[in-house]
């Protein structure tokens, strides 16, 4: 699927496409505990593949999650995050029901709120420029 440069191929597409996000639990409170980082990479990396999409990089603290996601341009990153979110807080709530006070978090895992940013590639400045030295006369 990916080259040697880092693009994607496809039928009728190349696309280098990546996106950082970040999920925070519910009222930023610190329920992941040491056995669940493992798994929490588990479940968010199938989340991916199901999309066709990558996860190159995962990572976080005991009130959140970062990934870096490489995905196709045909995923919608709003149904990506729904899915991450639902199918992780579902997954996560079912194997360590024992070690989630669910009455703090009120039967709720993440935040509805997340942090989502484009990156990878060059600056927009830079994209800027090399579109306008481009311009032909018409």
């Amino acid at each position: 699927m990916d080259d040697e440069n880092g693009y994607r191929r496809g039928r009728h597409v190349i696309s280098a496409m990546h996106v950082h996000l970040v999920f925070v639990t519910k009222y930023r409170r610190g329920v992941f505990n040491d056995e669940m980082p493992t798994r929490r990479e588990e479940i968010m990396r199938k989340v991916c593949e199901d999309f066709g999409a990558e996860l190159k990089e995962f990572n976080g603290e005991r009130d959140h999650v970062h990934l870096l996601i490489n995905h196709p341009p045909k995923a919608a990153v709003c149904k990506l995050v729904n899915s991450l979110n639902g199918v992780s807080a579902r997954r996560i709530h079912q194997e360590f029901t024992d070690h989630i006070n669910h009455a703090i978090m009120h039967g709720h895992l993440w935040s509805p709120s997340y942090f989502s940013a484009s990156c990878g590639g060059a600056p927009l400045a830079i994209v800027r420029q090399y579109i306008e030295q481009h311009k032909r006369p018409l």
